[in-house]
């Protein structure tokens, strides 16, 4: 990956800048392209009467004006600094409603009986993604297929992805505390587990005799972190700003989750994990300030489509004067396009049960009434059907009932289980493969 350019020093160029020139760069709509770093800048036309410099120079002025600083220092002591421009308040507001309400929010993930469908499978998509990120190979049906059936990983990419899975569920469960160093140092043991050439750099910072750099796959270096000694206080602070002790003004929750996701990237804290423990700080974030929809989203498999705009967010903010808005803007269009996901996925899961329950409705190996309860059963997969509920619902004998349950059982679409004195069938797992191998 190419390093982006260097920007020229705007301070300077702006005291050289007459009263003409000021007069025109005061009334310059500063970002009316987008939020432009200087290696993108320079390959486009300037506005008229102003050089690539001069434009540089105006729209770090305009730019300067709505900076917010906020406590994370680089290696020589500046503030990294960010700000709230368009269109991330609309965004924002959208991600309120879309993540954080049940106003708009698809049914299937707030009715219980089919919420964990999308749960689980949002969760194995992060695990394996986010591992392939950082280099593992296993493919997504074999990754899923270990999951499911519990079965031990065979390698270590496949152990990488069993821990991101893990360590997806302990955040659920971790949610509501507050973040902490060791709340770090556990979700790293636990991306790490087994999968890590040095075993002793597990649970722990890294030492001072630990040179730990980020490079592409080329050996360039693109990052250098924060010294070993500096890293307790660093921590320290990363966490009370996760926590809104700092700084003393608002921050929106998203923006300050996504502040935290790339805070942990730059201090780098471990020999190894750092990536996958970031971006399980950001789910940490959203989760615990109120946006439960993230539990069915999965930002690693947005950012793996274009890998090189994950690490050219970072290096823009890092060359260009420790200014976050470009991760901002890159992790807040990611969010946007993931709950979109989410929205697509549930809708061609609704489409792929109608054709389904459109196929049950041709089959003349069950009937009517097998039908209808294998058609509830696709859409409501924890419900318990009893001979009793079947007889009532059908107006049929105690014994035509439980002849159909039967029938379905032998075929492999429902499997029985007893609770107390009365047994129950219930729908398999794999009910919509089944009744494809059943047509």
């Amino acid at each position: 990956m190419r390093l982006p350019k260097t920007p020229p020093n705007w301070l300077d160029l702006y005291k050289s800048f007459d009263s003409e020139k000021l007069t025109q760069v005061f009334t310059l709509n500063p970002d009316q392209s987008g939020y432009l770093h200087w290696d993108k800048l320079v390959h486009l036309k300037p506005p008229e009467g102003l050089n690539h410099s001069e434009w540089w120079a105006a729209l770090k002025l305009g730019r300067h004006r709505l900076y917010k600083q906020i406590p994370l220092l680089d290696k020589t002591g500046n503030a990294f600094q960010f700000s709230v421009i368009d269109p991330v308040p609309e965004a924002l507001h959208r991600i309120d409603l879309s993540a954080g309400g049940k106003i708009g929010v698809p049914s299937e993930v707030i009715n219980p009986e089919t919420r964990d469908q999308y749960y689980v499978s949002s969760l194995i998509e992060e695990a394996v993604t986010s591992s392939q990120l950082e280099g593992a190979t296993t493919t997504r049906e074999v990754a899923k297929e270990m999951i499911r059936t519990s079965r031990a990983p065979r390698d270590r990419s496949e152990q990488m992805i069993l821990n991101n899975f893990r360590t997806m569920q302990r955040i659920m469960e971790l949610k509501d505390q507050p973040l902490s160093g060791q709340l770090i140092i556990d979700l790293q043991k636990l991306v790490c587990h087994n999968a890590i050439d040095n075993p002793d750099a597990i649970g722990r910072f890294r030492k001072a005799d630990e040179v730990v750099v980020v490079g592409d796959f080329e050996g360039q270096v693109m990052h250098e972190p924060p010294a070993a000694d500096e890293l307790e206080e660093r921590v320290a602070q990363m966490c009370d700003f996760a926590n809104g002790v700092t700084p003393d003004y608002f921050i929106h929750p998203a923006i300050r989750a996504i502040i935290l996701h790339f805070w942990m990237a730059y201090v780098h804290p471990f020999v190894d994990g750092n990536g996958r423990t970031a971006r399980a700080l950001f789910y940490w974030a959203m989760l615990h300030n109120g946006f439960w929809v993230c539990e069915f989203i999965s930002i690693s498999h947005i950012i793996k489509k274009a890998p090189v705009k994950y690490s050219r967010a970072f290096l823009y903010t890092e060359t260009d004067e420790n200014d976050l808005t470009y991760f901002i803007l890159y992790h807040i269009d990611i969010l946007r396009r993931a709950l979109e996901e989410l929205d697509s996925y549930i809708a061609r899961r609704s489409k792929e049960l109608t054709r389904v329950e459109q196929q049950i409705r041709m089959t003349v190996l069950i009937n009517h009434r097998q039908r209808a309860l294998i058609s509830h059963a696709l859409r409501h997969p924890r419900t318990l059907y009893s001979t009793q509920g079947h007889q009532l619902s059908h107006n049929v004998s105690y014994q035509t009932a439980r002849n159909d349950l039967i029938d379905l059982q032998d075929k492999g679409l429902l499997s029985v289980i007893k609770s107390g004195r009365t047994w129950y069938f219930q729908p398999v797992d794999d009910l919509e493969e089944r009744l494809a191998k059943l047509k």
